[in-house]
């Protein structure tokens, strides 16, 4: 399957970094592909194809790292091109200036994509991930965890397996609407890494469970 990545911002760049060394031949869709080529050159990503937002979206799973404010614009332009393929959603829909949400209680960014692109399998992962800890994925020798949600069960174990080489410990998250609990305690977790010194090397890890990446 092919597999590519949407964006240069701090998600993108790091999500490209723990990505390429277990996928092969990831591409990378930007606006302006000159950019990426630049930055696979300064990442040191080896096997990353360059490519513009409409030839990265014909992969058979997608990455997004859009800002929710472009998000739900940008899938219901591409609603088509989407159609029957994976969009893995890693957006928090955080205001502005991250002091709140932009999406009610009852919802999630998750769950408001999987409205506008039914006929696409929405998965999300990667949301209670900062973007420094791409940089240090372990911290004291412990792995960070990934929740990987879907309503699509088997799009959701396809994710899943594809992630589980990453340095990170990688969990069925079950169903979209868990993402109303994932990202609001991602804002959480950002105000209290703010509070004690280490913002934005920031991320969760549930206690209890022995699973490893090991």
């Amino acid at each position: 399957m092919k597999v590519s990545l949407l964006g240069t911002g701090r998600m993108g760049q790091g999500l490209i970094k723990v990505l390429s060394p277990h996928i092969k031949g990831i591409i990378w869709g930007s606006r302006t592909p000159v950019k990426v080529n630049h930055l696979i050159n300064e990442l040191k990503c080896e096997g990353v194809q360059s490519a513009t937002y409409e030839e990265a979206l014909e992969a058979d799973i997608i990455i997004h790292s859009l800002w929710f404010r472009d998000l739900l614009p940008f899938a219901e332009e591409n609603k088509k091109k989407l159609a029957n393929k994976i969009l893995v959603d890693i957006v928090n829909p955080f205001t502005e200036d991250f002091s709140d949400f932009t999406t009610e209680w009852g919802t999630s960014a998750a769950e408001e994509l999987q409205k506008v692109i039914p006929d696409t399998k929405v998965v999300g992962a990667f949301k209670n991930t900062f973007f420094k800890i791409f940089d240090n994925p372990l911290h004291n020798g412990l792995e960070s965890d990934v929740y990987v949600t879907s309503d699509h069960e088997e799009s959701r174990q396809t994710v899943i397996t594809l992630l589980e080489p990453l340095p990170f410990r990688v969990f069925d998250g079950g169903v979209l609407k868990n993402n109303r609990t994932i990202e609001r305690m991602t804002l959480f977790e950002r105000e209290m890494a703010i509070r004690y010194g280490h913002y934005p090397y920031v991320s969760f890890r549930l206690f209890g469970n022995e699973k490893t990446n090991e």
